[in-house]
Formats: C-alpha cells, structure tokens, sequence
C-alpha cells in the first residue's frame, strides 16, 4: 500500500450535512464530514486526548455531531474544524484557546464522479500525482450509471492485475459470450504496453475473436461477429480502467477506483459508462450486467494463495499474456524507489498491540511540528521491501 496518492473515501450521496462517516483505507481510519460551507473534508480518526474515535456513535444521546462546521469527538466534546485544529475543549471552557498540539491530520479533498477523494500523504500541491482522468463524465455522448461500492475480500493489486489480465476471460466470465474455446488453435493474441494515463500508469489493447453479442434490451445494437478490442490501463497504484469497443460507436469504458482497506479488503468504486443506449431505462440491466461479471471475479480472487502479489516475480510462473501484470508489478517499483511505500508488516506488528495509534502522513506535518500521531512506518525501496517481506 502506498501513501501520496489519490484515494476514494465515500460516494457523495452517502455523506450528509449533519453527521461524520468513517472511511478505513491503507489499514487506518478516517473521519468524513461536510464543513459549513457544504465541502467535504477528511481527518484521521483518533482524537489526540483520549484516543477517541471522532467518527464513533453519532447519536451521541441527541447531541449534534457536527458544529459550526466542526466534527465533535464523542467522548469529551472537543471539536476540529476541517483544517484539523481543534477549536474548542469544553473542558477548559468554550472560546478558550486549546493547545498547540490539539490538532489531527488533513487531507486535501476533491469531489468528482460522485465521489469524495482524499490525498492521503504529505507532497506539497505542485508534486502529487493528479486524480485519475474520467473525461467522458460530462459529455453529453456518454451516459454513466449511478456509482456503485463493492466490498471483496481480498487485498487490492490482486484486483487490479486480474483487470489487466487478457487471459482469463473464456474460464472466468462465459456471461461474455466468449467461452467456445477450440484446442487447437486458442491462444492469447500478443499485445503491446505502453506508459499512459497522465504519465502515472500503463495501457495496452488486444484484439480478440467475437462470436457476437446479443441482448433482449439493445434494439438493435447487436455486436457483429469479428474482432473485438479490449483494452485496460492504470493510475496509480489503486485505479484501473476498461475500454470494450463491441462494434462502430458501442463502447463501454469503466472506472476500477480501489481503496485498500487491509491485507484481505478492498472496497472499489466503480464507474460505468457507455455511447449508446443513452437512456435511463437501459442502467438497470447494464447494471445487472456488471454485477454478474464481478461476481465471477469475486468468486476466483476470493480463493488466490497467497492473499497478497509476490515480492519478486520468480515466485509465479508468468507467460507472455502476463505483460501487462509485469508492466503494472514495474509501476509499483516505482513507487515504492520514491519511498511511499507502507511497510504493513512492521506496521501490523505495532499497530497490532494497541499500544499505538498511527497516521498518515498529511501535508500539515511539513509546515509544522509538535504531532501527537506516529505516522506510519514506510519502506525506501523495492530492494527493502524484498528484505522485509512487505506490501
């Protein structure tokens, strides 16, 4: 898991005006709560007095959760604004100045696509790694299906590399109509990989045989039989996106936005968008789809050993349809020379104690000392990664 990156925390329409949600990504907790302004804002969790969780019971016997702007800590009261100062501690009296180290994490927010983004690291604005590019989302010549939040059970690259992974279709997903497999001349079609995606990521396309698709709701908008090309990319280390061109002006394209929750959860938000059918009626079924297809893929990466990718690729053995899962494995070495790389074991093992409370990293921490969170622990390398046995 990485920090220094865009990361999805909510849908908007599940985050109201009057109370906090919490979001758990990278193994710890957030509060998601919407300022007086109406913008959504993201802190850590923990209240820096008495460990309390400022996303805990909302009810709070009636009390109100959010003041002024200012989610309040269900414990003693005391209220942080969205830059993660505490404004006030009714214990010392209200309007009296809390103290300097009376301060949590930041996150710098963007909300897009119907969704509540957190950067969650500490780069100043002018180095981090934009948010994924969903550019058909206002065009008027695509028609995007309401967000939808799947929670799996399994840890976030194995998610990512099966959508990068052209092989798996005709023994995953016969709903495809592309299961007829003749023995004798069935093989993978090579491909090509290329840096794309805003320069954070990769993309490739592969061309394979059609036997047509039909459907009782199309009208018309049957796929011919012949070649068919898929293509999928990457951004960053948690998005991933689709593009099927079933035919002249029948194209599909999703979104995969990932938040790793643990070693073994991964919520993903996903987007799904197309350039015909345009009408309303047609979301349902597109919809109904789309949850038949991931549940096949939830069924086969459920049971993967072991839960998490390899350290080193010579623990797999790979084939040439497998260039896109390397291409992807190359991206996460990138990351992880920069330094922003969690290490989840020595993180596990501490953490795992309940004797300390960690952060991420927010870009507070550069402008200003005197923290009371222990960020957590990161690896320099792939080379320690390796050593340690990380994620």
């Amino acid at each position: 898991m990485y920090i220094n990156f865009w990361y999805p925390m909510i849908r908007s329409e599940d985050l109201g005006p009057d109370r906090p949600e919490r979001a758990t990504c990278l193994g710890v907790d957030f509060v998601v709560f919407r300022d007086e302004d109406g913008s959504a804002r993201v802190l850590s969790d923990t209240c820096v007095h008495r460990g309390g969780s400022l996303s805990g019971p909302w009810e709070l016997r009636g009390r109100p959760r959010i003041i002024d702007g200012c989610v309040v800590c269900p414990y003693h009261g005391w209220e942080f604004g969205g830059d993660g100062e505490c404004r006030n501690i009714p214990s010392i009296g209200y309007g009296t100045r809390p103290p300097a180290r009376a301060k949590v994490d930041s996150y710098p927010t963007l909300e897009k696509y119907g969704i509540v983004f957190a950067f969650l690291g500490d780069l100043p604005e002018q180095e981090r790694p934009p948010l994924i590019d969903v550019k058909e989302w206002d065009d008027p010549r695509w028609r995007a299906n309401p967000v939808v939040v799947l929670d799996v059970p399994y840890y976030y690259e194995r998610s990512i590399e099966n959508g990068l992974d052209p092989a798996h279709n005709e023994f995953v997903h016969p709903t495809h109509g592309h299961m007829a497999i003749n023995r004798a001349t069935y093989r993978v079609n090579d491909y090509e990989v290329a840096d794309f995606s805003q320069g954070w990521g990769l993309w490739f396309q592969h061309r394979f045989a059609s036997p047509g698709l039909k459907h009782p709701t199309w009208k018309g908008t049957d796929a011919p039989p012949g070649d068919v090309y898929a293509g999928s990319g990457t951004h960053g280390p948690n998005a991933m996106f689709t593009e099927i061109n079933l035919g002249p002006n029948l194209c599909f394209r999703g979104y995969f936005i990932e938040q790793p929750v643990s070693e073994n959860r991964t919520r993903i938000f996903f987007l799904n968008l197309r350039n015909f059918m345009l009408e309303a009626e047609h979301d349902g079924p597109i919809h109904a789809r789309n949850k038949a297809v991931a549940r096949q893929d939830i069924e086969i990466l459920t049971d993967l050993y072991p839960l998490r990718t390899p350290v080193s690729n010579t623990k797999e053995v790979l084939t040439p349809s497998d260039k896109a899962v390397v291409a992807y494995r190359d991206w996460l070495a990138r990351f992880d020379d920069r330094g922003w790389r969690i290490d989840w074991n020595e993180f596990r093992a501490r953490n795992g104690t309940g004797e300390i409370a960690f952060a991420i990293p927010s870009p507070g921490r550069r402008s200003s000392g005197n923290w009371v969170l222990e960020t957590v622990p990161l690896l320099g390398n792939r080379q320690a990664r390796s050593r340690a046995g990380g994620t």
